[in-house]
């Protein structure tokens, strides 16, 4: 399967993104919504921080409901989070306002926010841009969920005759314990909501549950899948040759898009990935392959070039899983530094340079187990604080 770059609306799914003025800029949408002309099956996961922002609360009941949504509405510059009885209230009001629009149920519309956390949205300019959204197949709405995001992240698949399409936001704030930051992916293969409730759980745990930044958990964060069955396709069942090939192009499409939020963490310049194998299981190679990637000695030495692979060595150590030194080997971007708990010394010359890349690859077999997982982050630079530290202004 190909991954695109783009957008590309299945059947019977369309969009609009605009400015609604909740940012300063003009020329940046704020606004957007996701419409499906039916009810499609829908699943999702959300942040586990233990003060989850008004969208996400109600977002995740109404999804808990039916397993079923039309519409998502989104905006951007605005969490609603920390908001109080009131910020639930203006959630509530949107879901009512967008279906009163559609003509549908308020239950069938997903309600998120991402910005500014602790103010209560600006009602009168949500409902004015909301009645300003039309049903298109542009694709601003990718622009419309982004914060300090410095480029577009989405992606589109072809498998069998359906389609799948996703987008993401994410930069800082990220360290998932549940999906991601903001992500919404919609196709028109038929697949029943529990059934992709359950994949969208497996699939999370392998992908945006594997990438980190900074360490903190939004408020936010919420991962939504709409299957609309408008391929006209027949239903996906579970342990068919046709849900494999439904999980394999899912798992492709969040892999992606995961990749591209580490990619573009805030004032990254290096994409850094840790590739573990040989732990006792699964779980242990991710648990590795996560620490490293969030250590912040490690992403600061990726950051100034330095060859310092024994950041690499304490992070493994600090992972919490049984190990031997004597069966750890590490490659840093295929060049051999570590053999079997020894160093490799006539390559540490060859390293110096292959840490000047733009991308730094930790490849680690951590015993003579079957266990494998991978995990994704970015460098820590100046800007990272610089961003950090005018948020607000």
């Amino acid at each position: 399967m190909e991954i695109l770059d783009k957008l590309i609306w299945p059947k019977g799914f369309s969009s609009d993104g605009l400015h609604a003025n909740l940012r300063h800029n003009p020329d940046k949408p704020d606004l957007g919504w996701i419409v499906s002309d039916v009810a499609a099956d829908a699943a999702g996961v959300f942040t586990l921080n233990q003060f989850p922002a008004a969208p996400v609360v109600l977002t995740q009941a109404t999804v808990k409901k039916s397993q079923k949504l039309q519409a998502v509405i989104v905006n951007s510059a605005n969490a609603n989070s920390f908001t109080g009885q009131q910020g639930y209230e203006n959630a509530l009001s949107e879901q009512e306002i967008v279906a009163k629009k559609l003509g549908i149920k308020p239950d069938l519309v997903a309600v998120s926010s991402t910005g500014i956390i602790g103010e209560q949205l600006p009602m009168a300019k949500m409902m004015t841009g909301i009645a300003q959204l039309q049903k298109s197949q542009g694709t601003q709405i990718a622009q419309a969920i982004m914060t300090t995001d410095t480029k577009e992240k989405v992606a589109a698949l072809q498998f069998g005759k359906a389609t799948m399409t996703g987008m993401a936001k994410g930069s800082g704030m990220i360290h998932p314990n549940m999906g991601t930051m903001l992500s919404f992916i919609c196709t028109d293969a038929s697949i029943d909501g529990q059934l992709l409730q359950k994949l969208l759980r497996e699939l999370t745990e392998i992908t945006f549950n594997q990438i980190t930044i900074d360490g903190d958990t939004s408020t936010n964060d919420m991962l939504l899948v709409l299957a609309n069955g408008q391929s006209q396709e027949a239903e996906i069942l579970a342990g068919s040759p046709e849900y494999d090939e439904f999980k394999e192009a899912l798992y492709l499409l969040m892999k992606d898009l995961a990749i591209k939020i580490a990619e573009d963490g805030e004032g990254a310049s290096k994409l850094v990935t840790a590739n573990v194998s040989g732990s006792g299981d699964n779980l242990q190679a991710r648990m590795i392959a996560k620490k490293i990637v969030g250590s912040n000695l490690v992403k600061a030495a990726a950051f100034g070039e330095d060859p310092n692979w024994g950041r690499v060595i304490d992070a493994i150590g600090n992972a919490g899983v049984d190990l031997q030194a004597g069966q750890i080997a590490l490659a840093i971007n295929q060049v051999p530094v570590i053999d079997q708990g020894e160093i490799v010394a006539e390559n540490l010359p060859a390293l110096e340079a292959a840490v000047k890349s733009k991308k730094i690859v930790f490849d680690v077999s951590a015993g003579r187990g079957l266990g494998k997982g991978q995990a994704w982050g970015s460098d820590l630079t100046y800007d990272y604080v610089k961003i950090n530290a005018m948020y607000r202004t």
